[in-house]
């Protein structure tokens, strides 16, 4: 009798799929830092409210980020299709 232990790979915890996801999401985090950081006075001396506050940098960049976020979530938690 021998005693080899005939040891099994366990199955990865990330497949093909969940790393597409997980791209996905980094793209959508880095265009709504893109959204966020846009905009600049033309005059350095004086401030402009419209530009530093604008519906894009203060709305819709954070629901981007979150977006991607979320998506990141999903990319983790996604388990493989059962073959």
């Amino acid at each position: 009798m021998s005693n080899l232990k005939t040891t099994e790979q366990p199955a990865p915890l990330f497949t093909k799929e969940n790393y597409i996801w997980m791209l996905i999401g980094g793209v959508v985090i880095a265009v709504g830092m893109f959204l966020m950081a846009g905009g600049k006075n033309t005059d350095p001396t004086t401030f402009d409210p419209n530009v530093v506050y604008s519906k894009t940098r203060i709305t819709v960049a954070p629901i981007v980020i979150i977006a991607g976020i979320l998506i990141e979530i999903y990319a983790i938690f996604k388990k493989p299709k059962q073959a």
